[in-house]
């Protein structure tokens, strides 16, 4: 009861109250017959006392209409859609009538709602009252809301609705009509105003854009969905995921020759080291049999033949051991038996392994890396990186404090002293398509250009990593708005109905599904035969530094010789002179 307490409300603080009970379990007792209880009201309502989730229930015993007390005494009180207020009229004939008040907006007109009656023979009866206040005060008849949509470009405020253009200003476009599906539902009626910006803090600590018209209390509704960041929370109030879409970086995979040496790959270390023993092993037993074969000659009269025959040396023996590993077969070959079985042996179990081997290196030059999987690995990767140029993007990356991604905004997207790679999102698809590049997109936009320009078998392949710390995007409205319930039961319905993934399926597009991985053949460039050419380089360099020495070591040869002659030829014409 609030009799004994007037003197007490009228001169507390928001900032005193301390509730010795939860707020929902309040509920305010008024008698409309105390002294000053109009004061009262005026009062509780500065202190928001009549939002939810507080109770009142006021009492009176006036002859007079309800419309005419309503606005004798509530006329300038903010009893708003979340409202919880009981009027109580006591009758000449010892009936009560209930009935429940509410505004749709401030300075609107008292709206009556009849909840029903007690009688002291039959008790209460509410002949089906809905107890539910946000269903039973759904139709705001007309009531005027106002919601800010967010437009980068002018020129989508003349296709929100026709489905044109779907990958500029996307959310904007999906999150429109289906504020328009929630008006219709709601019955009000919305004033639309345009921002450029999602709104951000200033130098001054002020909030810009949507944002900003929220905080001013402009705007009601802000009819373009955002993400959640935590200096957002305590100032506006999120209500529903209406736009399930992310910003990624997307990229093809490269080839597996740009990130490996695909000549390594073919076997398991296992298998190399078993490669490497298996020629060891069978290159000792053809060097003792080619050794055994020579000494025997020395005892036997061996015949004639017309082939070279292997010496027992072991430079020879490791030449046709490494011929055979290459399958380049041998420029001489035992004499014996048992020498010629060993080589046989050799060429045989090589053959196997290089045929397994040929056909590994053929798939895996036609096969994609899977190596690129963290924002870690795409930093150390030799893939350039575009972000698409959108305000939110503008803000978040050079904002970004994670070390990572800091290095990522700093070294890929805005080195010091270079042009960034901010680029529009056309030009940055086409760029993902030609390879070797990553591009930070919204997806559903990215991917709709994605399926016009990109071949079947180049749709492949593609792979996305999260740059942004964010989920999807929610929309908001006013920090404790009296709409709240109201408008989250009218989202709710919008998807529970289809209407949200209808709009969303109608505007953006998912990520295309590969059916053709294989039937594509790819070329093979100079990265694929790097290994190979700097196999070749390696060799040829030593085969001339070879050469160069052995010119050096037969020109200093001679160049010895000819000074040793021509020292002696002086020492011998000295003796003659003296004898």
């Amino acid at each position: 009861m609030l009799n004994g307490y007037q003197s007490k409300i009228l001169q507390i603080n928001s900032q005193d109250i301390e509730y010795p009970i939860p707020p929902n379990r309040q509920v305010f007792v008024l008698n409309l017959h105390c002294e000053n209880s109009s004061r009262l009201l005026q009062r509780v309502d500065k202190l928001n006392f009549f939002r939810a989730p507080f109770r009142w229930i006021i009492h009176h015993s006036y002859d007079t209409e309800t419309e005419a007390l309503a606005k004798t005494f509530f006329s300038e009180i903010n009893i708003l859609v979340d409202s919880d207020v009981t009027l109580c009229e006591l009758k000449t004939n010892g009936t009560v009538r209930i009935k429940k008040l509410y505004k749709n907006r401030s300075n609107y007109s008292i709206n009556i709602e009849e909840m029903g009656y007690w009688t002291k023979n039959e008790g209460f009866s509410d002949s089906g009252f809905e107890k539910d206040t946000a269903r039973r005060r759904q139709d705001l008849k007309g009531t005027k809301l106002n919601t800010c949509l967010v437009i980068t470009q002018k020129n989508s405020l003349y296709h929100l609705t026709d489905k044109r253009d779907k990958h500029i200003d996307s959310i904007s476009k999906v999150n429109y009509v289906l504020v328009e599906h929630l008006k219709d539902i709601i019955n009000a009626t919305f004033n639309y105003s345009v921002q450029q910006t999602w709104g951000y803090k200033n130098k001054k600590s002020e909030w810009s854009g949507m944002i900003g018209e929220l905080t001013r209390n402009e705007a009601d509704i802000g009819g373009t969905a955002l993400f959640f960041t935590i200096d957002r929370i305590n100032i506006i109030d999120y209500i529903a995921m209406a736009t399930p879409t992310r910003s990624k970086f997307v990229f093809r995979q490269p080839k597996l020759s740009y990130v490996s040496n695909v000549y390594t790959l073919p076997f398991d270390y296992h298998v190399w080291l078993s490669t490497i023993f298996l020629v060891i092993t069978v290159g000792i037993f053809l060097y003792v049999t080619v050794k055994w074969e020579w000494q025997k000659s020395k005892h036997d009269k061996m015949e004639d033949t017309s082939y070279p025959e292997l010496r027992d040396s072991i430079s020879d023996v490791a030449v046709l051991s490494f011929g055979a590993l290459c399958q380049q077969g041998a420029a001489a070959i035992p004499a014996c038996v048992s020498g010629r079985i060993t080589t046989i042996i050799m060429f045989i179990s090589l053959m196997f392994l290089y045929t397994s081997y040929s056909a590994n290196i053929v798939a895996l030059l036609q096969s994609s890396s899977n190596s690129i999987k963290t924002l870690e690995d795409l930093l150390h990767s030799r893939l350039q990186i575009g972000v698409d140029d959108t305000v939110f993007n503008r803000f978040y990356f050079p904002n970004s404090t994670e070390p990572t991604r800091r290095a990522i905004y700093l070294q890929k997207v805005s080195p010091p002293g270079k042009k960034d790679n901010f680029m529009p999102i056309e030009e940055g698809v086409r760029r993902l398509r030609e390879g070797l590049f990553a591009f930070h997109m919204e997806t559903g936009p990215g991917y709709k250009i994605v399926a016009e320009i990109f071949q079947e078998h180049e749709k492949c392949g593609l792979q996305e990593i999260q740059f942004l710390q964010v989920t999807d995007p929610w929309l908001a409205i006013q920090k404790n708005s009296s709409y709240k319930k109201l408008l989250k039961i009218g989202l709710r319905k919008i998807q529970e109905s289809g209407l949200q993934s209808r709009e969303v399926g109608l505007i953006y597009t998912k990520k295309p599904v590969c059916t053709s991985r294989g039937s594509s053949f790819i070329s093979v460039g100079i990265v694929d035969c790097y290994p190979a050419a700097v196999v070749l380089a390696g060799g040829l360099t030593a085969a001339v530094t070879v050469l160069l020495m052995e010119i050096y070591i037969h020109y200093r040869s001679n160049f010895l010789k000819n000074i040793n002659r021509h020292f002696f030829r002086n020492k011998i014409q000295e003796r003659k002179t003296i004898s």
